[in-house]
C-alpha cells in the first residue's frame, strides 16, 4: 500500500483531490520503483491540481507532482539498485504520468538522475524543477558569454521559485543582480538572497513604445514573458542574452525583431522537461557548487500532501514566495 493525493473527476467533470491509500498494483508501469520522500510545488503543479487540470492532465484518476526525490525500492534497470538516492524532474511526470504527490512512484529509469553527492533529498526538492530550471538558465547565459564583468543581470518574477534560486546563484557567482517584483514586501527577502537592486514590476510592465531603449542589462533570467519580456529585450546590451523560463505574464510576445537585428540580442528558450541526461547531471552538479545551501534554506516553506490543494491555488495567483518542500510522508 502507498498513500497519494489522488485527483478524480466528479460527475460534473471537475477534478477533486483526496488523500487515499492505494494498492501497489495501482502504480503505472516502469523500470524503477521509488519510495518518495519529498516533492515540491511548481506552477505546472498548480495547473494540474486545478479543477480543469490546466490542460495538462488528460486521464483520471491521476497523481500530480512534476518532481520528486527519494530512495530506490526496486529496479529492473542495472543503473539503479535498491537504496540508491534519486531525483526526478520533467519528462511530463505529474502531467501525462503519475508523479510525486505520493509515498511511492514507479517510473522509467531514463527519467531519473542519481542524487548528487552532498545534496539531500529534501534539499533536492528545495531546488526542484524551479531551481533546476534557474540553473539551466544561468548556464545558458554563461554559455553565451555572460560574465560578472559585463554588468548587471536582471531577474524578473524574482520572488517566485525560479527567480529566487536564480538570484541566489547569480549573486553567489559574483553578479550584480537587479530583482523585479510586484510585491514590495519581498524586498528584504530578495536582498537577503543577494539582490543589489529592487525594481518594482510596474517600472517594466508598460507596453513597448520604442523598440530600443538605453542599454542596461548584461543578461536576464525572465520568468514572466509577455509585455515585460518585450520591454526588457529593448533594454539589453549589445550581444546580451535573455533566458526565457516562464510565462506568468502571458504567452504572447508583443515585440519587434529590432533588438535582435540591431543589437544582436539573443533570446534563449530554457526547457527543463526533455533535457538529455548529460545536461541534467551537469546542472545538478552546478547546483551543489553554485547554490549556497543557507540561501536555499531561507527560501523553504514546509508542507504536506494535505496542504497541496491550497498551495496549488496560491501559486497560480503568484502568492507563493520562494520554494515549497512537500514531505509526502508528513
Amino acid at each position: 500500500m502507498f498513500r497519494a493525493l489522488l485527483l478524480e473527476k466528479t460527475a460534473e467533470g471537475q477534478a477533486t483531490a483526496t488523500i487515499k491509500d492505494l494498492e501497489d498494483s495501482a502504480l503505472p508501469a516502469g523500470d524503477v520503483t521509488v519510495a518518495v520522500e519529498y516533492s515540491t510545488v511548481n506552477y505546472k503543479d498548480g495547473l494540474c491540481l486545478s479543477p480543469s487540470g490546466g490542460g495538462l492532465v488528460r486521464t483520471y484518476p491521476h497523481v500530480a507532482g512534476i518532481d520528486f526525490a527519494g530512495t530506490v525500492e526496486a529496479s529492473d534497470d542495472a543503473r539503479y539498485r535498491p537504496g540508491d538516492k534519486v531525483v526526478l524532474t520533467g519528462w511530463r511526470v505529474g502531467e501525462a504520468y503519475w508523479g510525486g504527490y505520493a509515498t511511492r512512484a514507479r517510473v522509467k529509469a531514463d527519467w531519473l538522475v542519481p542524487l548528487p553527492e552532498g545534496l539531500s533529498t529534501r534539499a533536492a526538492m528545495a531546488v526542484g524543477t524551479a531551481g533546476f530550471t534557474a540553473m539551466l538558465a544561468v548556464m545558458a547565459l554563461e554559455d553565451h558569454g555572460l560574465t560578472p564583468a559585463k554588468g548587471e543581470v536582471l531577474v524578473t518574477g524574482a520572488a517566485g521559485g525560479v527567480g529566487s534560486v536564480a538570484v541566489a546563484i547569480l549573486a553567489h557567482l559574483g553578479y550584480q543582480v537587479a530583482a523585479v517584483t510586484g510585491r514590495p514586501e519581498t524586498e528584504a527577502y530578495l536582498r537577503d538572497l543577494g539582490a543589489t537592486r529592487i525594481i518594482p514590476r510596474a517600472d517594466l510592465a508598460e507596453t513597448v513604445k520604442r523598440p530600443l531603449e538605453t542599454e542596461i542589462w548584461a543578461g536576464c533570467v525572465d520568468a514572466v514573458g509577455g509585455a515585460m519580456l518585450a520591454r526588457v529585450l529593448g533594454q539589453m546590451k549589445y550581444g546580451a542574452s535573455v533566458a526565457a523560463v516562464g510565462l506568468a505574464g502571458g504567452a504572447a510576445l508583443p515585440a519587434t525583431v529590432i533588438p535582435f537585428l540591431l543589437r544582436g540580442v539573443n533570446l534563449l528558450g530554457i526547457d527543463s522537461v526533455m533535457k538529455p541526461f548529460a545536461d541534467r547531471q551537469r546542472a545538478w552538479a552546478r547546483v551543489v557548487t553554485d547554490l549556497p545551501m543557507a540561501k536555499l534554506e531561507a527560501m523553504v516553506h514546509p508542507a504536506t500532501l494535505a496542504d497541496l490543494p491550497t498551495l496549488g491555488e496560491a501559486i497560480l495567483k503568484g502568492a507563493v514566495q520562494g520554494r515549497v518542500v512537500v514531505d509526502v510522508n508528513g
